[in-house]
């Protein structure tokens, strides 16, 4: 189904909608074919191939609301599904905030292409997917005597969609998404370390495709042998590829839902100092190439660059249109696109080189973060790190505190900004962080 045809039905199941009994409607139609490859140990262990459309509906009927989906496309199926979809709807509360945006808040179609779609990709054979993925694994088979086992993994999608809403709005997106990792499993007296590398890109031709797996196998080995370290206070490093686990609660905590239901630590708190001053993230949907690029969110949204953090106080949260209504708040969005964080001057090996004692974090184990106070503990891999030296590995250890207290304590943010991610992330120093034994 090509965009016009996707148009041309959701129009249709919008003027259905309206004609019986929906007060307001919008409706999505996609598009998605994906294929995942795994190889372990030079054979192929699963090629799935995977083909999915189909058209979700949110109804607003005499101030109840409702979300559907189905991918039964006929038009005539589609016109049954959505009367029995607005007849369960009337059986719901009634909910004065149910409504769609404002149409000024709305995307009016104009910018530029952002540049998210790899046009080539869909013409890709099976054989040049499964080469890419024996490449990488082959960087790390049979390379030590330690290897028990080696997979490595692609992964593609390509996804195409309309969104129509009965009030105003249409807009159209379509993005792509190739991935190829590496996981090295090893034997040694004191266990079975294993590790990963991974690299993703949105066109194929821009996908790093090697050293995959010979970094995957370096990690591994490096986490042989670990050891405790007697609890206390230390300087850390959080590696790029694992700050953004310390981000998450923060990002949930700035959601429209955490902040009305008060399950948010920063609760009451924009315009309000929450993090060392050298924190700084933006929300940019109009990255050229971002892997969260976009012109409008989930609701229609215009998509504009504003400031989350800057300079360590709270500028503004995460807000829908529902949960915008009922704060009283002016929606933003109920979604991150692109996060950027500012960078520094030095690299995560400068960093470390400057420690007397301290460790470097390369993994989060488990834990948790209490929404409500901040307060968290997580389990903890890395290494222990002595006069600028990495020592031995580290595990068996928590690392705990409170996210209120916790990014007052970053201390410096490293220039090596995480590209594999919408969440732009350098690695991060904190100071006095507690840590303690399992």
């Amino acid at each position: 189904m090509d965009k016009n045809e996707k148009y041309n039905l959701a129009d249709l199941v919008i003027e259905h909608a309206l004609k019986n009994g929906a007060n307001q409607v919008s409706v999505n139609i996609y598009e998605n074919r994906s294929n995942n490859i795994e190889i372990r140990d030079q054979k192929i262990d699963s090629l799935k191939e995977s083909n999915q459309s189909g058209l979700s509906i949110n109804l607003y009927v005499d101030k109840k609301y409702s979300a559907h989906s189905t991918n039964r496309m006929n038009k005539e199926e589609l016109f049954r599904f959505v009367d029995e979809a607005i007849n369960a709807t009337r059986f719901l509360a009634e909910d004065e905030f149910r409504s769609l945006p404002d149409p000024e808040l709305y995307y009016k179609g104009s910018g530029s292409d952002l540049n998210t779609f790899d046009p080539k990709l869909d013409s890709v054979d099976a054989k040049t997917k499964i080469d890419l993925a024996n490449q990488a694994l082959n960087e790390a088979y049979k390379k030590d005597d330690r290897v028990i086992s080696v997979s490595s993994y692609y992964s593609d999608s390509i996804t195409n969609s309309v969104m129509v809403a009965s009030n105003g709005f249409r807009g159209d997106a379509g993005n792509t998404r190739v991935s190829l990792a590496v996981t090295v499993s090893l034997k040694s007296i004191t266990g079975r370390p294993n590790d990963n590398w991974s690299e993703n890109a949105l066109f194929l031709d821009k996908l790093k495709t090697t050293d995959i797996g010979k970094k995957a196998l370096e990690r591994t080995i490096k986490k042989i042998d670990p050891k405790k370290i007697a609890s206390g206070k230390y300087s850390v490093v959080v590696d790029n590829r694992n700050a953004g686990n310390l981000i998450y609660p923060l990002y949930g905590a700035l959601q429209g839902s955490s902040i009305y239901q008060k399950q948010s630590f920063l609760v009451g708190k924009e315009n309000k100092p929450i993090a060392s001053a050298l924190l700084t993230a933006y929300d940019d949907p109009l990255l050229q190439s971002g892997f969260g690029s976009r012109f409008f969110d989930d609701e229609g949204l215009a998509a504009v660059k504003r400031p989350i953090i800057e300079k360590g106080i709270l500028k503004s949260y995460f807000i829908d249109n529902y949960y915008g209504k009922k704060l009283g708040m002016k929606p933003t969005s109920g979604s991150s696109s692109n996060v950027l964080f500012n960078t520094g001057s030095r690299s995560m090996d400068e960093i470390i080189r400057s420690f007397k004692k301290g460790v470097l974090i390369t993994g989060f184990i488990g834990g948790n973060c209490n929404g409500s106070t901040g307060d968290f503990s997580y389990g903890i891999e890395g290494y222990f790190i002595q006069d600028g030296k990495i020592v031995h590995p580290v595990n068996e250890m928590n690392v705990t505190g409170n996210m209120n207290q916790f990014w007052f304590s970053l201390a410096e943010v490293g220039n090596d900004v995480n590209e594999n991610s919408s969440f732009k992330i350098p690695s991060l120093m904190f100071e006095n962080v507690d840590l303690s034994g399992i």
